[in-house]
């Protein structure tokens, strides 16, 4: 079973089963961090999703793409290891992933 670490704002970390085939912040959301808000529920369209990747596990992760990168940008939180939840699809290979939930802009 492919498992998912979460580290919530207030630094209290969840390990969960990742979902295959959803997106990281539809797991985060199932996982009970109603901290993300995903305002646009996954069509990136906002930056609401926002996480910092583990740096080992962003070799692992498809790159982003031109909309993500701009969106990102608007965050004064942005990172090198920032992504989008919504663009990260989970699945067996992610098994272990951890991902940190960036502070609200």
């Amino acid at each position: 079973m492919a498992q998912l670490i979460i580290v919530g704002r207030d630094g209290a970390e969840k390990q969960v089963e990742g979902k295959v085939g959803w997106s990281v912040m539809e797991n985060i959301r199932e996982a009970g961090f109603d901290e993300l808000l995903a305002l646009c529920g996954g069509c990136c369209s906002c930056a609401t999703c926002h996480v910092h990747v583990d740096e080992e596990w962003l070799g692992a992760l498809k790159p982003m793409d031109a909309d993500e990168d701009d969106l990102l940008d608007s965050s004064s939180h942005r990172r090198a290891n920032s992504r989008l939840s919504c663009q990260i699809e989970y699945g067996p290979e992610l098994d272990g992933l951890r991902v940190e939930i960036a502070p609200e802009d």
